[in-house]
């Protein structure tokens, strides 16, 4: 590990052990689980987060499957208006056609970006639909197409074959990887660990008097915390230790902070992700809301970077075949659609002690453009992806060379 990882990662563990000035505890410590209770009760629940991921997950896979999905069937496993008068039962998991919950609902949601922006919010919920509806479109028409520039079809790549539109790109891909950004990393740094969020209404005050949610063992602003954790590890087989099977519960955050975790460049960023998530509860249990919001910040740096991380490593990854004498079209347009869905995943990031993102919509609809220019794929240069990897390199403590390993 370099010097600039090493440091990064002994500067989180200082910021964890913070004390409290405000509690008559003189610090707390960092659980080793995330298991907190009252009166013999688990006070940990974030199951709407476990159904959000479910939903997300059969939807991913049901984008590629030609002899079974419809627009229609896509789209209602995007919306879930069943439980609002509609007929259809979308998803192989009966509990998620019961559920009231959507993912629709929750993307570009958050409370401090898009409460007061819901313009925006529309357009970034409505572009995951634009999506599904091209794959059925545009893709599904030419399954056995041979595509080429300004003709969606198939690629051959290895021994799989890669089902791409008009302009090289998945749009599964783009849809499973923006949704990381749309839906996890947005409810989780700028909703359920923001003060607007933690602190609204009497939250403080019931907290403090340990008043809980009717029918529940947790206050409400345990819930929120609890719900923020939820999304990276709802789906984990081991919620309570979830970093013993991190990267392997879902194909969405918990994926790529594994992925992140096992370069050793990074090595350590999944247990600073952890603590945080861990300490900030603890924190909440004892009232001591400055370690709180230190932690928050802690995850909208941790989880800001991994995003980052994975926007270069896939557009590094496709710069490197594209510079190849016979570039293989099909390894490099799903890496770059890959990239696509991170890069887009951007503008829902953190910049710890702001309300701003590390890039906004503006500049990642730069980037986009580049990326979709003429025949997009087809035509993007080695050159453009190397500039878009230093852009976003810049914003934060990695190299270029890091992010690419």
């Amino acid at each position: 590990m370099n010097l600039s990882k090493s440091l990064l990662i002994i500067a989180a563990f200082i910021f964890t052990i913070s004390c409290d000035t405000n509690n008559t505890n003189d610090e707390i410590a960092t659980p080793e689980s995330y298991e907190f209770t009252r009166d013999g009760q688990s006070t940990v629940s974030f199951s709407g987060q476990t159904t959000r991921i479910k939903m997300a997950t059969e939807l991913s896979v049901a984008m590629t499957d030609f002899d079974n999905s419809t627009e229609e069937l896509l789209l209602e496993m995007y919306r879930n208006q069943t439980a609002n008068g509609g007929d259809a039962n979308p998803y192989s998991d009966p509990d998620l056609n019961a559920a009231t919950k959507s993912v629709k609902s929750k993307v570009a949601a958050s409370t401090d970006f898009y409460s007061s922006n819901t313009a925006t919010s529309v357009e970034l919920k409505n572009q995951f639909e634009t999506w599904i509806s091209a794959q059925v479109n545009e893709v599904f028409p030419n399954q056995n197409v041979e595509a080429q520039p300004g003709i969606a079809g198939q690629i051959a790549d290895g021994t799989s074959t890669r089902y791409v539109s008009a302009k090289g790109f998945e749009y599964n891909q783009m849809l499973a990887k923006g949704l990381i950004g749309a839906l996890m990393t947005d409810q989780i740094l700028n909703n359920y660990v923001s003060v607007s969020v933690l602190d609204a209404g009497t939250n403080v005050e019931d907290n403090n008097n340990e008043v809980v949610v009717d029918g529940t063992a947790y206050t409400n602003m345990e819930h929120n915390w609890d719900e923020a954790f939820g999304y990276l590890y709802g789906n984990s087989s081991n919620t309570a230790n979830p970093n013993l099977t991190i990267g392997q519960d879902d194909s969405f955050l918990n994926a790529y902070v594994g992925s992140v975790e096992s370069d050793e460049d990074f090595a350590g960023i999944a247990q600073i992700i952890f603590d945080a998530f861990a300490l900030g509860r603890a924190a909440i249990v004892e009232g001591d809301y400055e370690l709180r919001d230190e932690q928050a910040e802690i995850l909208r740096t941790q989880i800001s970077t991994i995003i980052g991380i994975r926007a270069v490593y896939y557009l590094q990854l496709g710069k490197t075949v594209l510079e190849q004498a016979n570039p293989d079209f099909g390894t490099a347009f799903s890496d770059l659609s890959e990239g696509f869905g991170f890069v887009y995943s951007l503008q829902f990031t953190r910049q710890p002690g702001t309300g701003q993102p590390y890039f906004t919509k503006a500049e990642v609809d730069g980037f986009i453009s580049l990326l979709e220019a003429g025949n997009g794929l087809w035509d993007v240069t080695p050159q453009t992806l190397q500039d878009i990897s230093v852009d976003i390199a810049s914003k934060f403590n990695f190299t270029i060379e890091e992010a690419s390993n």
